[in-house]
């Protein structure tokens, strides 16, 4: 039996090997279960799917099994942003919405999440809930299907709606920019675009059209996959490029020079732009992973700057808590004050936009000034080694135990274990081992203030890590 493990953000698999019809159907009745317990049955579910290779059939079939147990069911009437339907999740009073996306993974792969009624990503509560249901789920087809349960309707018009009045369009429109925008063959084609027509601007969009494959590549929003958006802004002279990812909830920018920004980048311009053009206040909130250069921002404007674990759940969970300027992850997501608490990257996109608009200046200008302002720049690396589920535990087992004192000659002052093993270093840097929960691989994440440092710090962490012998079986 295919053990089906739930993720920072749902479950995901490769199709036609765990990713089936079958554990579709045990999935959504496991969902069911804990609808049951949450909800009553006067509020209806909605169902949301990206681009891939069956995602619409297997929508049908989760929208088949919830309308057999007696749940209204309201399908997307095409492939749709995940904030999109997180946003109508909230609006249409529902008991929540299944989402049947992959994010940014390769095509090969699908997945499945679930979207309470307050339009933020499912807690561990929730998650652990629907995971211990899996046990009394069956994968049995639906005998009887009361097809009058289930409709289509569609997320746009309202959740544009919403995203007009978060962002200042006619700042926009009177500023002419100039923009290229890459949908990556994925789900922000039709609206991010809309609303930048809308704008005015002057703009260019490629790959928008439904791709299973996506073209080849994969819809993540970075470098390696935005070389024609990259070469599109450079050749023709742009004042900005656009991307999002597979289900639009993570964003991917390029500066006018044809660089791509990173997403520490643009959370710390994005923050500052919130602060000095459109005067807002809040917290800062940011994961364990994301750049510090945040706090320098907090403490400069005097904001509290809360850390949390990484998955933007945990970004969520403090939006509707208390009030957030910004929340935002290293991978690539974000949210801001008056918005779900859902990442969102068409936001970010226009956000980037409304930026440049309120300056006037160019973007790389704009992202030198805010570094500048916050004691940088500071240099962010990751680094991915392959490693066992023994060997990774009894990494995180040795140095939560035992830290070291010092990383690369930087002497350690503080421990944390939020989220693995976090070392800040003395000289303002950090370091953070984190295991994955659902690969074979230990994350190594680190910030410093010299490259020649970077360097320096990987190489003693790889080191610090192949030190360490597996747990034998």
């Amino acid at each position: 039996m295919v053990e089906i493990k739930f993720g920072t953000d749902g479950w995901r698999g490769i199709i036609a090997d765990d990713f089936t019809f079958p554990n579709v159907r045990k999935v959504t009745r496991a969902i069911a279960l804990y609808l049951k317990s949450a909800y009553s049955q006067d509020r209806p579910v909605l169902i949301g799917y990206d681009t891939r290779f069956l995602a619409d059939k297997f929508a049908r079939a989760a929208a088949e099994i919830l309308a057999e147990l007696g749940w209204t069911v309201k399908i997307a009437d095409r492939d749709c942003p995940t904030p999109a339907i997180a946003y109508n999740a909230k609006l249409l009073n529902s008991a929540g919405a299944l989402m049947f996306t992959a994010s940014h993974n390769p095509a090969r792969y699908c997945g499945i999440k679930y979207i309470p009624d307050y339009a933020g990503p499912a807690t561990p509560e929730i998650t652990d809930a629907i995971v211990a249901n899996l046990e009394n789920a069956t994968d049995d087809s639906p005998r009887q299907v009361p097809s009058q349960l289930i409709s289509k309707f569609d997320p746009k018009p309202a959740y544009l709606d919403f995203l007009r009045t978060l962002i200042d369009l006619d700042t926009i429109r009177a500023a002419k920019l100039k923009v290229r925008y890459d949908a990556l063959y994925a789900t922000s084609r039709g609206y991010l675009d809309a609303l930048l027509e809308e704008c005015g601007c002057q703009l260019e969009s490629f790959h928008t059209y439904r791709d299973v494959l996506f073209g080849g590549g994969m819809p993540e929003p970075t470098p390696d996959q935005l070389g024609a958006l990259m070469t599109a802004v450079k050749a023709s002279g742009a004042d900005v490029g656009l991307a999002t990812d597979g289900d639009s909830d993570r964003f991917g920018i390029v500066d006018e020079q044809g660089n791509v920004l990173t997403p520490n980048t643009v959370l710390l311009l994005l923050a500052r732009h919130l602060i000095q053009n459109k005067g807002k206040t809040g917290a800062i909130v940011r994961t364990v992973a994301t750049t510090h250069l945040l706090d320098n921002l907090a403490d400069r404007y005097g904001l509290e700057c809360f850390e949390t674990p990484v998955g933007f759940k945990y970004i969520g969970e403090k939006m509707r808590q208390t009030e957030v300027l910004i929340g935002g992850e290293e991978s690539g997501g974000l949210s801001i004050l008056g918005h779900i608490p859902e990442k969102d990257g068409i936001l970010a996109n226009l956000l980037v936009v409304e930026a440049i608009a309120f300056e006037g200046k160019p973007l790389s200008q704009l992202v030198e000034e805010a570094i500048a302002q916050t004691g940088g720049p500071r240099y962010n690396h990751r680094i991915d080694l392959h490693l066992e589920e023994a060997h990774k535990a009894a990494v995180i087992d040795t140095y939560q135990q035992n830290p070291p004192n010092a990383i690369a000659g930087i002497g350690v002052k503080q421990v944390s274990h939020k989220d693995g093993l976090k070392l800040y270093l003395e000289d303002g840097g950090w370091v953070l081992l984190r295991p994955s929960g659902t690969e074979p691989l230990m994350r190594v994440y680190l910030e410093t203030d010299s490259l020649e440092k970077q360097a320096q710090i990987a190489a003693f962490l790889e080191m610090l890590i192949q030190a360490v012998s597996p747990v034998a079986a």
